[in-house]
């Protein structure tokens, strides 16, 4: 007896065979069915994962860090706790000079409840004191116009970037305001840009929703002097945050008579630590994607294995027949394999395209204007899947169709 795929007959057969007992061969195939749908969304949606999580901290430097003024805890050379103390630009300017290892420090300014308006049309948000090295920090989205740059800080520009939505709100009518004037605090600016924020995470609120100066022009227009809220810095590529917290840590104690044993008094934000959790966070992810879909690949195996065991057991009459009527061993064993791997590239195609939907709507529905989560499984994956899937199954069901292929034809005659 023949067998190959373009024997009409043995298609007939092995679809008569499948649909003999329909209730089972349903059951098997959905277990294949889910089994590849699961390891499917699983690696498809993984990336997709960590693509949301990253998210989070889009456009930060991976190697930068955000130094915060906090009240002291430790009373220190006659200065009690719980004293509050500011960063000025002086801390800065010691910073560039002791720390080369840092390439970006740029000081931060920020005050809320200003007053941004457009003639008739008016918002309400925070401004931003910021320098030219800010974007090198966290890259804002430019949808028009240009960042603040050195001349405007130099200068002390009336220049302003404006949020989008501070720019939806005041200027409704112009798709583009830059070059239109608005006021702040009844401030005369100028736009030169519309800017958006790239990450969830905001320090301070979202750049959307804020209104950009020039660093010198908001010490002047908000009368505070030297004084800075927060210090943003990037260490070079053979540097690493982590390393320089001490020496950070240590200058500007010493300037603003702090205890060095006051760990509260200051608070650094490595935001490369966070991409290393990141990092250590999805690398178990992986794992757990991985267990759980070897888990399920087995699961899957296993219903193959069983449902081969059935149908031997089920045909061994028949066999004994063909093998009477001269079949050769192998293709008893071929055929007995053949309705496996048909059940499996069924159910399987049928899986991998089920995932393929579930990752299509899932990566639309959590796409934004930040990014888009690659909730997506290319063709070398699905291949893998249903080849792996294909292969084990196969290797399944080889012990019952040698079991077949043993069968004596007086025995099988006399089964009952």
């Amino acid at each position: 007896m023949k067998v190959t795929i373009f024997d009409i007959e043995n298609w007939k057969e092995i679809g008569s065979t499948l649909a003999r007992n329909k209730t089972r061969t349903f059951l098997t195939g959905f277990g294949i069915f889910w089994g590849v749908a699961m390891l499917a969304i699983l690696m498809g949606g993984a990336r997709g994962a960590e693509d949301m999580l990253r998210r989070n901290f889009a456009g930060f430097a991976t190697n930068s860090a955000i130094v915060f003024p906090n009240p002291t805890t430790i009373p220190y050379k006659g200065n009690q706790k719980g004293r509050f103390w500011n960063l000025d630009l002086t801390d800065v300017e010691l910073m560039r000079q002791a720390l080369p290892e840092l390439e970006v420090i740029s000081p931060m300014m920020t005050t809320s409840g200003a007053s941004f308006k457009n003639g008739r049309f008016a918002y309400s948000g925070n401004t931003w004191g910021v320098e030219s090295a800010f974007p090198k920090v966290m890259t804002p989205k430019m949808y028009s116009g240009r960042f603040i740059n050195d001349a405007d800080v130099a200068n002390e520009r009336k220049v302003a970037v404006i949020g989008k939505k501070v720019a939806d709100q005041i200027f409704p009518t112009d798709p583009d305001p830059v070059g239109k004037q608005m006021q702040v605090n009844s401030i005369t600016y100028t736009v030169v840009g519309v800017a958006g924020q790239t990450s969830v995470v905001s320090i301070g609120g979202q750049i959307d929703e804020c209104v950009l100066l020039p660093s010198s022009t908001f010490r002047r227009a908000f009368n505070r002097g030297d004084k800075i809220d927060y210090v943003q810095m990037v260490a070079k590529d053979n540097a690493k945050i982590a390393d320089l917290k001490n020496r950070i840590r240590h200058l500007i104690y010493y300037r603003h008579y702090i205890s060095p044993a006051d760990d509260s008094a200051m608070w650094l934000m490595d935001i490369s630590e966070e991409f290393k959790r990141l990092d250590t966070l999805f690398k178990g992810i992986s794992l757990l994607a991985l267990f759980i879909g070897a888990s399920t690949l087995l699961a899957g195996v296993i219903g193959i294995g069983n449902i081969m065991w059935v149908i031997v057991k089920e045909r061994t009459q028949e066999i004994g027949i063909r093998r009477a009527l001269g079949a050769k061993p192998r293709d008893i064993i071929a055929q007995v394999l053949s309705e496996g791997i048909v059940l499996t590239s069924i159910a399987g195609i049928a899986g991998i395209t089920f995932a393929v939907i579930a990752l299509g709507i899932t990566q639309h529905l959590t796409t934004d204007d930040v990014s888009v989560p690659r909730f997506q499984m290319n063709l070398m994956q699905a291949a893998t899947i249903m080849v792996t899937f294909i292969v084990l199954g196969t290797l399944a069901g080889l012990i019952p169709s040698i079991k077949a292929m043993k069968i004596k034809p007086i025995e099988a005659l006399n089964d009952k």
